[in-house]
């Protein structure tokens, strides 16, 4: 902020300098410093790329992920999936599938990752009960480091579907490491209490 201010000042046109220049040369003095100014912003872009990480098999690799994920103000979407589970052959590949082609980059962009849950480190940390994983597979979204168990989905038919799959994805994607629901700015629950501030 300090670095701004100052370089905001050095150059910055005074107004002896503006006083003897016609209005539309002014304009174009205070545009270039706009746009040199525009250079040092501090606000994130919105679009972002999806990362695919490798599967989850100690915990270690969970919280790097989930820092990884936190850093870049995008969630982390987990599929949390056994070795011997039929229905996580199928939805693993579709997800995977939809986060590589860009499927909510455009919202801010995800995280992916599959979290095996027999293996030994997962199972012996409990990181399962953790997180309630009582069915498999489960789809569970992390914003922040925090699961986001009110949009836990379980139902196989659903983790089947490509087309509520897409729209999950980018309703995750809308959080951008706010927490909360991922509706748009305008939906009736984004900033229930920003007026209290």
């Amino acid at each position: 902020m300090h670095l701004l201010l100052s370089f905001g000042r050095q150059a910055l046109p005074s107004s002896r300098r503006l006083l003897g220049k016609t209005p539309a040369a002014a304009a174009v003095t205070c545009n270039q410093f706009a746009s040199s100014a525009a250079s040092f912003s501090t606000s994130r872009t919105v679009a972002t790329k999806n990362q695919i990480f490798q599967s989850v098999r100690n915990l270690d690799q969970f919280y790097t992920y989930q820092l990884l994920s936190s850093s870049s103000r995008t969630p982390l979407l987990t599929l949390w999936t056994t070795s011997y589970c039929p229905t996580c052959r199928v939805v693993e590949p579709l997800l995977r599938e939809l986060v590589e082609t860009g499927v909510g980059e455009e919202e801010g962009g995800v995280g992916f990752c599959t979290v095996d849950y027999d293996a030994p480190d997962v199972m012996e940390a409990g990181l399962g009960l953790s997180y309630m994983i009582n069915s498999i597979p489960t789809l569970l979204s992390f914003d922040a480091q925090e699961a986001q168990t009110q949009t836990k989905v379980t139902d196989g038919r659903q983790l089947a579907n490509r087309k509520f799959l897409e729209e999950w994805i980018r309703n995750e994607a809308r959080r951008h490491g706010n927490r909360g629901g991922g509706g748009s700015p305008t939906s009736i629950f984004s900033g229930l209490f920003s007026k209290l501030k």
